[in-house]
């Protein structure tokens, strides 16, 4: 199972479609990283290059798949791809997972797009500004479980996480 995971304020037209501002999260939500946290936790991250190096280390409890096309590119602690097919055979190589997490950024997020089983979203309810876009995306044939809602708090805006499924019977292309 892919699953999606990613945080999406609204850009200056009210669309939610800005992910990241010079290099890195626009807000920074204790809830939502928690979430995260929960969420990935033990399962295989894979993300590109530049969404590795916005960390501060490696994330404890995960593997770290980069896809890059830089064929010369490594790093401690990772295991480096050059195609999509080539990090899910990585993830599952050991046979280990049954949800490969996918990470980020927005070109990740456009090359698994039609194959995501499921995605974990959280919509951060302001204008946000950014530099890291994902492309708004016809999402009426996913099921949406709405979850925990926070009202805005001081400098935190409000936020709501959102679970997308898959309708019954749907595969993967």
């Amino acid at each position: 199972m892919l699953i999606g995971i990613w945080a999406v304020g609204q850009d200056d037209k009210g669309r939610y479609t800005v992910i990241g501002h010079d290099s890195g999260l626009p807000w920074r939500l204790p809830a939502d990283l928690k979430r995260v946290k929960a969420l990935t936790m033990g399962k295989p991250l894979i993300m590109g290059r530049k969404t590795f190096e916005s960390l501060p280390k490696l994330l404890p409890g995960r593997r770290h798949i980069v896809l890059t096309r830089d064929k010369d590119w490594r790093a401690e602690g990772v295991e480096v791809a050059h195609t999509p097919d080539d990090a899910v055979a990585i993830a599952h190589a050991d046979g280990a997972f049954d949800e490969i997490i996918i990470f980020g950024g927005a070109q990740i997020y456009a090359l698994f797009w039609d194959r995501f089983d499921r995605l974990e979203t959280t919509l951060v309810h302001a204008r946000t500004e950014g530099d890291t876009f994902i492309p708004p995306r016809d999402q009426t044939d996913w099921d949406d479980h709405i979850g925990d809602h926070f009202e805005a708090d001081g400098d935190l805006p409000a936020f709501t996480f959102h679970t997308l499924t898959r309708p019954e019977g749907w595969s993967a292309p």
